[in-house]
């Protein structure tokens, strides 16, 4: 295989290391490789950096099998990982007992809790430093959008996460890369990326909030600049207090029915 990256796409790739402080050098990296087009993307463009970093680090790959199927055939990706001279490896985590034993309760929970788990733990016994994922922006676009709307918080995932119980780090170089600038990439180097397994895929609430900004930006093309920039710190921010206790809003409500002197 030709390993090639268009420098456009190589720009927003080292964009995200420079910036965030994405990679070392020694750092001994365990990419979560799914098979899907982004952790596929994630796993060639991070070979292609190997090659030219001033940097030395290593990288290897694992693929997790949540048991949803039977026969969950990795082959495809164990040979693409060949290819690209990448260490691979597969576990077996049971996703789909946990989630039924759960009684289906949040089982996109579930999945993620029981994934991220396994691979921690696979990351410590092997000596991996740092572990990397695909998310891209419009994930942390709509984990920003989720949190608004389901639980009233302002949070997303950050581009870098230090886990001190474990004394790994989590890192998400695809960060400046929409999704449709994968999935063309994808098309270019023709990689067929593996279905997801997933009894749920495209049936979960991000998949309504990713359609719920979709729908938006037909009013309104700027809605997603506009969301994105939200999520900087620096963003302008005019809101409320917080919401005071009980007892605190006692004190003040006795203070106010209080006569004036």
């Amino acid at each position: 295989m030709k390993r090639t990256l268009p420098q456009y796409y190589f720009s927003r790739l080292m964009r995200a290391i420079v910036e965030f402080d994405l990679i070392s050098e020694g750092d001994k990296i365990l990419i979560g490789l799914s098979g899907g087009k982004d952790s596929i993307f994630l796993t060639y463009a991070l070979s292609i950096l190997r090659k030219y970093s001033p940097r030395n680090f290593e990288i290897a790959a694992i693929t997790l099998d949540p048991m949803f199927t039977e026969g969950f055939d990795t082959q495809p990706i164990a040979d693409f990982c060949d290819s690209l001279d990448i260490p691979y490896y597969t576990r077996q985590v049971n996703v789909a007992g946990a989630i039924e034993n759960n009684g289906g309760k949040d089982p996109c929970f579930t999945c993620s809790f029981f994934r991220r788990g396994t691979i921690n733990n696979f990351a410590i016994e092997h000596g991996f430093n740092k572990i990397a994922y695909a998310h891209h922006n419009d994930d942390a676009v709509e984990t920003f959008f989720m949190s608004l709307m389901y639980s009233g918080q302002l949070k997303t995932f950050l581009p870098k996460t230090y886990l001190d119980r474990t004394n790994l780090t989590v890192i998400r170089p695809l960060i400046y890369f929409r999704e449709d600038e994968i999935r063309a990439a994808i098309n270019i180097h023709g990689f067929t990326p593996l279905p997801s397994p997933c009894p749920l895929d495209g049936k979960t609430k991000r998949q309504e909030v990713k359609e719920t900004i979709r729908n938006l930006q037909t009013t309104n093309k700027a809605l997603y600049k506009h969301l994105a920039a939200a999520m900087r710190q620096s963003a302008v921010i005019e809101l409320w207090p917080d919401e005071p206790a009980r007892e605190e809003l006692k004190v003040q409500y006795l203070n106010y029915m209080k006569k004036p002197n």
